[in-house]
């Protein structure tokens, strides 16, 4: 598959004698993966090689398109893959769980029932410039079902990272689906699919926090309606945490979340924990989410802030 980067943008450049600008923050392509760093740290790496799990568990669980690891400013770890406890967890990561598609109902989430995977399919940019770098890049969703394999959906994903600003910064995600065939992609209610985060291992029901824009924490959100949700706990002796925002504009506002109330850290933001979601062809659909990434503690006020920033941001652009 063909990657496209901004290597022509650089000889443009110097083909007309200008300068392009040293940027704070870069995105750059290494080992199967695209890096962004700010001022030599590396905040987040997408997986776009196909990644395989540990010897000795099967293959079924082999996953690319993915974010891992993503890290606070002072670079500590906040996402976690592979765990023994669900092999098939990935970072962030965003594949859909119950769809109907020609006649079947499959699961592209659960990777061990060899029905559906979302696998990375091309890049479309690299970016860079004095206030973020990030990439737009093609997933698919693959019918594996019978060993006839199917593309079902198509979705261009743009990961765009803003420089840092003291001890916390910003990450947009921008998701286009369309179907890729003639047939619709039905996704149908259930209680977890889509953008999903699995947290760093390091945190449990003691030593990190959950709070929901509704007021509600770790033992009351899952099922929840939420415009923002802020997880945050002890990273080795320090601390931090993402708060996680959906677009009003999406699908479902405010949307359910998916929590685990006890153990280990899991969080879904998604449309369809409740309601189906048609996907119909030769239409575009759009899902969007913000994150912040900090180190320290977050206050509710601070994450009203941000939400009120980002609502005000989206309308904007309107």
């Amino acid at each position: 598959m063909k990657r496209f980067t901004f290597v022509l943008l650089i000889q443009i450049g110097a083909i007309m004698g200008c300068s392009i600008p040293e940027s704070s923050i870069k995105v750059s392509d290494e080992n199967g993966k695209y890096v962004i760093k700010s001022e030599n740290r590396d905040l987040l790496s997408y997986q776009y090689e196909m990644h395989y799990p540990p010897t000795g568990i099967d293959s079924v669980y082999k996953r690319s398109g993915y974010i891992h690891p993503l890290k606070t400013p002072s670079e500590k770890v906040l996402t976690n893959i592979n765990p023994e406890d669900h092999w098939h967890h990935y970072g962030i990561w965003n594949p859909w769980t119950k769809v109907a598609f020609e006649g079947d109902t499959l699961d592209f989430w659960n990777l061990h029932g060899r029905q559906g995977t979302v696998r990375y399919a091309g890049t479309e940019e690299l970016f860079q410039n004095d206030g973020s770098a990030g990439f737009k890049v093609k997933h698919e969703h693959v019918v594996i079902n019978g060993g006839n394999e199917k593309v079902a959906l198509n979705e261009l994903q743009t990961v765009t990272v803003h420089v840092p600003q003291g001890n916390r910064y910003i990450i947009d995600f921008e998701m286009h689906y369309e179907t890729a065939t003639k047939s619709p992609f039905h996704i149908l209610a259930h209680r977890y699919a889509g953008f999903g985060w699995r947290a760093t291992e390091e945190w449990n029901e003691s030593n990190s926090t959950v709070l929901t824009s509704a007021g509600n924490d770790r033992s009351t959100a899952d099922g929840s309606l939420a415009e923002w949700v802020l997880v945050q706990g002890q990273l080795g002796g320090d601390y931090g945490g993402i708060l996680l925002m959906g677009s009003s504009e999406n699908e479902h506002h405010p949307e359910p979340i998916r929590v685990w109330p006890e153990g280990d850290v899991f969080l879904c933001m998604f449309p369809t924990k409740f309601e189906d979601w048609k996907l119909l062809p030769d239409t575009i659909y759009t899902l969007k989410y913000r994150m912040i990434i900090f180190d320290g503690e977050f206050t509710k006020r601070d994450a009203q802030d941000a939400w009120n920033e980002f609502r005000s941001a989206t309308q904007y652009l309107h």
